[in-house]
């Protein structure tokens, strides 16, 4: 219900916020939201007065970009001259605590952050510098809780082999006659968002009214 009401909003308010090109980019995960507004049509504090205008229960709290810098949701998005880098984010209040080696858990469980976090890590386009920045910081939450560091490189080398393997293509499934079974194609098409300052918001109430 939530959602439908902020997809809702965003058609009705922030839609023409970017036909106007006063916001040249607006994107939203759940209640994350970074935007990109042209400094000479407007500014925060108008954009800011324009979205907690649209519901009398909705309060948008800015976080500006600071040194050319500005964080969205697990990464840092870099400004630069002619280019846009990323890092990786964490929050201050981020732990190293995983799933604990010496823990009673299926082996699996314990490895399936340290998978997460090495699949992201060689997946976006972090420099050279940014992923070994990344890749001792893996090793370091790995240690915190016990694992060997070679249980690491090896889940780390088996992702790597895995990324760089070519897709195998798909057998057609075929009768005992060796007929091709009847199948059919179809698409989803996801609803157009509308997506650009990273603001949180809380809606849960104003969506109720």
């Amino acid at each position: 219900m939530v959602e439908i009401f902020l997809q809702h909003l965003e058609d009705s308010h922030i839609k023409p916020l970017l036909e106007s090109k006063c916001i040249t980019f607006y994107s939203r995960y759940v209640d994350d939201i970074i935007i990109i507004y042209d400094a000479t049509h407007t500014d925060p504090e108008m954009i800011v007065q324009h979205t907690n205008a649209m519901h009398s229960n909705l309060q948008l709290n800015p976080t500006l970009e600071s040194n050319n810098q500005i964080s969205f949701l697990d990464l840092l998005i870099i400004r630069k001259s002619h280019q846009l880098e990323i890092d990786m984010y964490r929050k201050p209040t981020t732990t190293d605590t995983t799933i604990n080696y010496l823990s009673n858990h299926p082996m699996e469980h314990k490895l399936a952050a340290y998978r997460y976090y090495i699949e992201r890590m060689l997946n976006l386009p972090l420099d050279h510098t940014r992923q070994m920045r990344e890749w001792q910081t893996i090793l370091h939450i790995a240690m915190s809780n016990n694992f060997p560091t070679t249980l690491l490189h090896k889940l780390k080398q088996q992702i790597q082999h895995r990324i760089a393997k070519p897709p195998q293509p798909q057998t057609l499934k075929t009768t005992k006659n060796g007929q091709p079974l009847p199948s059919f194609h179809c698409t989803y098409e996801k609803s157009p968002t509308y997506s650009s300052t990273q603001m949180s918001k809380s809606v849960s109430d104003a969506a109720t009214q």
